[in-house]
């Protein structure tokens, strides 16, 4: 008899990320994916691809515009297209300028206590915020690519 995991409960937590920052990201994967294209990648394309809201992506696409990552084309064919190589842009940048304020805002311990347990614990999750922080700056969009590559390359020769 083999026991599978409950679906219900995962074996790890899961690292929590806003809608926000994964459409984000998403856009940016897109983007990348075409760099040094002539030709703008659409929000509806984006949008239907991965069923984003197409509002929601406008917003998130003006503030990676506003951070200087991306530029936005008019016109009947225009769309966005990223203006950074993808090899210089990390997920944990993409990140930072799509949540700003949510991982400052939160509280690292919903304890109020000064005691030296509640200091140690507060030190520890910081810790693994940090460390956290650190991996997402090291994995840049065109390692993500690559791997999107591979696994697309996987599917075909099932």
């Amino acid at each position: 008899m083999v026991l599978l995991p409950r679906a219900d409960k995962p074996e790890s937590p899961a690292m929590r990320i806003s809608a926000r920052t994964e459409y984000g990201c998403i856009a940016m994967l897109e983007l990348a994916e075409q760099y040094g294209s002539e030709k703008p990648v659409r929000i509806r394309r984006i949008a239907e691809r991965h069923g984003v809201p197409p509002r929601f992506l406008v917003q998130i696409l003006l503030q990676l515009k506003g951070a200087g990552l991306v530029e936005s084309v008019r016109g009947a064919a225009g769309g966005y297209r990223l203006i950074v190589p993808p090899d210089e842009v990390s997920l944990g940048r993409v990140m930072g300028i799509v949540d700003t304020g949510s991982a400052a805002d939160e509280h690292l311990t919903a304890a109020r206590s000064d005691s030296p347990t509640v200091k140690v614990l507060t030190d520890a999750w910081r810790e693994v915020t940090n460390a956290q922080r650190a991996m997402l700056d090291r994995i840049k969009l065109a390692d993500l690519i690559e791997r999107s590559r591979a696994h697309t390359e996987q599917m075909y020769h099932i």
